[in-house]
């Protein structure tokens, strides 16, 4: 028996060649190039979701890091010092604090300096 695939075959181009908008040249135009790129892109996509966790995570650390260099101490110390202090702030709300709100951060800073 004869099997037809003209409409499903079309639709699932048009499926592939529609996610790969935007791609450059004939990976945007050709299905068989559209689809090996976006096998990639899809994986690439995953990946870095993950990974976009990690750079903020250190991002935060950095800015931190120089916040309690001003005051003349390490990131770790102040770390250590905090989770003594029994203060539960993450790593993203320091950093924030240190970057728009100095004022804060030092006041926290005064907190925390008996625990140094």
């Amino acid at each position: 028996m004869r099997v037809k695939t003209g409409v499903v075959r079309r639709r699932r181009h048009k499926k592939v060649l529609k996610q790969a908008r935007g791609f450059y040249s004939g990976r945007r135009k050709h299905f068989r190039k559209a689809k090996e790129q976006l096998e990639r892109s899809l994986c690439y996509a995953f990946r870095d979701r993950k990974q976009k966790k990690r750079t903020f995570r250190s991002l935060w650390i950095v800015r931190i890091n120089a916040a309690c260099h001003l005051h003349n101490t390490s990131y770790s110390k102040f770390m250590h010092a905090l989770k003594s202090a029994n203060i539960e702030l993450d790593r993203k709300i320091l950093a924030d604090m240190a970057m728009n709100n100095p004022g804060a951060f030092e006041k926290l800073f005064n907190q925390v300096q008996a625990h140094l």
